[in-house]
């Protein structure tokens, strides 16, 4: 097991601009995500910092803007490597797979936002890709959405999208879970879609 953590766009735009992480709350999902950095870096494993950018005409993460630079307290610290990417996955036409290969990575943990676009994105390329994946699930976060197909609360799509992780895609953990099986270097257990499913196959049909 060779672990590496990816920070995924920890930027203003989500503190200061026009995203704010409503949950879990902003500063204490950071307060997560820098724990889990600097225990990579006690530990030896290598941080991938990803950024989203978007052409300097867009009103999001506009190239250049203050809502498209890191957030310090990412910015500042140790990392190994620093992807830009343009769509919600941080494998798409990054040579992020690559760069991981290089790294020799076979375990790759997520964190930072948003829960259900590009860290879920990122989740599911990393599983299909072969990479064994860890979601730490108080060191990411998300917003409320509204849209033709329904609203939910930011907690309610947050929520939802760690059970979907957990019943096949990743090991869905707490990150000071994570800093302790990154410490005692030991695995996670992995997730079953057999265990998850015993409920939908335990009641009949109707």
């Amino acid at each position: 097991m060779n672990r590496a953590l990816i920070v995924i766009d920890v930027q203003n735009e989500y503190f200061t601009g026009s995203l704010p992480i409503a949950h879990p709350p902003r500063e204490e999902s950071l307060a997560a995500i820098l724990r889990a950095m600097d225990a990579a870096g006690r530990n030896g494993v290598p941080v991938v910092v990803v950024r989203h950018t978007a052409p300097e005409s867009s009103p999001l993460f506009a190239r250049g803007s203050h809502g498209w630079e890191l957030r310090g307290e990412v910015a500042g610290r140790r990392y190994r490597h620093l992807v830009d990417k343009a769509k919600a996955s941080a494998f798409h036409e990054t040579g992020l797979r690559d760069l991981l290969a290089g790294l020799g990575v076979d375990t790759l943990a997520v964190a930072g936002y948003m829960t259900q676009n590009c860290d879920e994105s990122t989740a599911r390329d990393a599983f299909h890709l072969g990479f064994a994946v860890e979601f730490l699930s108080d060191a990411t976060g998300t917003v409320p959405l509204a849209n033709a197909a329904g609203s939910r609360t930011a907690e309610e799509v947050h929520e939802s999208v760690l059970v979907v992780m957990q019943s096949n895609f990743a090991a869905v953990t707490t990150t000071d879970r994570w800093i302790e099986a990154v410490e005692a270097r030991l695995p996670i257990p992995r997730p079953s879609i057999w265990e998850s499913t015993a409920v939908a196959r335990d009641t009949p049909a109707t």
